[in-house]
């Protein structure tokens, strides 16, 4: 009989009268790699969140190892042997990466800190992982991807028997990904049973060893990683069959140039030049570092065009900050929705009617007749769940917290909405309900610059793809000639001085 780790029983959970978890149990079992899968709203990170001690159940029991617990505190999770690596890392930028592996737990020689020792013990588990490093580096120099390996070298250092590991690879270029890939298979070899969120299916199913899904806060099903295919894990998510991960559109653009760049300089990027039609969407691919977000930011004002020539519907343009880019009628989606898109701890209506304040005030005091009408009608239109609209954004899934930051620049009207990454981190389900509001948006003569890291997003939805590679144009591609080796020939091109 295999032996459990880790055991919810009966587990129940409210916010505010919204139900999050109803009467889930499920087991973990030792060294096993354990998916949980499901679309935001879920009830996963609710779950994740009561091992780490950070939520307490309204009723229902936690085991570990055979020991019942009613609720968590951290330290007795930390104690316990279980770790959490969130999406946002715990970690002091200005302390070293030794400093931060034994944050809380620092290696003493009688009343002063060992920082030989913490050093000379950084190596050695960062050498389990096959990583080389300076323990003496400063974390705030790091990329990403080594900031997530002092996260998890924090949790080795902390003797930890069970990892909890909350869409980690969001944020990692594909080589940190398999890097990562390679650092879980490790930590099973050594015996640390894992429990692996994430949307990215392709994942689950190179990881791990089972899959529990998880819908409206209830659990659905647990199943064999080997006996399982992506469709039914699909269907058990959302709950319906996705037949299709795109809808059917029809390209509606015609050849008018509504945006013509004509040899523009500015932000890093070098000699670009492409236009974007009316009514299409046109893609924007690259490798990270490519210069997308970067072209994003000066055609929204946020960084200055120092060479070349912009035109907006025939006319010269230069975009010279964010609000005179609105009222021209272009809007940004950004990439990072928590820091640039939402206001987390302020209301659903009061996200929504920012970037609109101007044309529903007078005299600075806000018109709550026209207030309530945009945020009740732009609510209503992209179908944002919630209890109220005077509920916090932080409250709201993925999914609905980037349809938020949508109504709210939709709401100023735009003519070309850029959307800079628009399904990072949300689930197969919301995916599809925000690419049928990009096609009803192209449906009411919008126009939209689509940025992704995702090459079926970009083929899936695009009508022209143009592709950046070192802050430079790398190429252009029509649809007919969409292909993942196409845009990768293009994306990883050397460019020449």
């Amino acid at each position: 009989m295999t032996e459990n780790i880790l055991e919810f029983q009966h587990i129940e959970k409210s916010f505010g009268g919204i139900k999050a978890l109803s009467d889930v149990s499920l087991e973990i079992r030792k060294g096993e790699v354990h998916a949980i899968v499901g679309e935001n709203g879920a009830g996963k990170s609710t779950l994740i969140k009561m091992c780490a001690g950070a939520y307490t159940p309204d009723s229902g029991k936690i085991i570990i190892n055979g020991e019942e617990f009613e609720k968590l505190t951290p330290r007795i999770s930390e104690e316990k042997g279980i770790g959490v690596i969130y999406q946002e890392f715990n970690l002091v930028n200005e302390m070293s990466i030794a400093e931060n592996v034994f944050l809380g737990h620092a290696i003493r020689n009688g009343i002063l800190i060992d920082r030989k020792e913490m050093n000379r013990r950084t190596v050695e588990i960062f050498e389990q992982l096959n990583i080389k490093i300076d323990p003496d580096e400063l974390v705030k120099n790091l990329s990403v991807g080594y900031q997530q390996m002092t996260e998890i070298a924090k949790a080795i250092s902390m003797n930890v028997q069970l990892l909890i590991m909350d869409e980690p690879s969001a944020p990692l270029t594909s080589s940190e990904v398999e890097r990562m890939f390679d650092i879980v298979r490790a930590l099973k070899k050594h015996g640390v049973t894992i429990i692996y969120i994430s949307h990215r299916l392709e994942e689950i199913f190179q990881l791990s060893d089972r899959i529990t899904v998880m819908r409206d806060g209830h659990r659905i099903e647990t199943r064999e990683t080997r006996e399982t295919i992506d469709a039914q894990l699909i269907q058990l998510m959302v709950g319906r069959e996705l037949k299709n991960k795109f809808p059917p559109r029809k390209p509606g653009y015609t050849e008018e140039k509504l945006l013509e760049l004509q040899h523009v300089s500015g932000n890093g990027l070098e000699d670009i030049s492409f236009c974007v039609k009316k009514g299409e969407i046109l893609g924007l691919a690259g490798l990270v570092g490519a210069g997308r977000t970067e072209l994003s930011h000066l055609l929204f004002g946020l960084a200055p065009v120092k060479k070349g020539t912009i035109k907006f519907r025939g006319k010269n343009f230069v975009p010279g900050n964010p609000r005179q880019t609105i009222r021209e009628g272009i809007a940004l989606v950004p990439e990072d929705r928590k820091k640039h898109g939402v206001h987390v701890h302020l209301s659903i209506r009061e996200n929504i009617s920012m970037a609109n304040l101007l044309a529903i005030s007078k005299n600075t005091v806000v018109n709550q007749k026209k207030e309530d009408k945009i945020v009740e009608d732009y609510g209503k239109a992209l179908g944002i769940k919630c209890a109220s609209y005077e509920q916090q954004v932080k409250l709201l899934s993925g999914g609905n917290q980037q349809k938020v930051v949508l109504a709210k620049w939709l709401s100023t009207e735009p003519e070309l909405i850029i959307l800079d990454e628009p399904t990072r981190g949300i689930d197969v389900g919301a995916k599809y309900e925000i690419y049928k509001i990009m096609c009803s948006l192209i449906e009411n003569g919008k126009t939209i610059i689509m940025i992704s890291s995702e090459m079926e997003e970009l083929i899936g939805m695009a009508d022209r793809i143009v592709v950046l590679a070192e802050k430079h144009m790398a190429g252009e591609l029509e649809r007919s000639e969409f292909s993942q080796s196409r845009i990768m020939e293009f994306a990883s091109r050397e460019i020449q001085e």
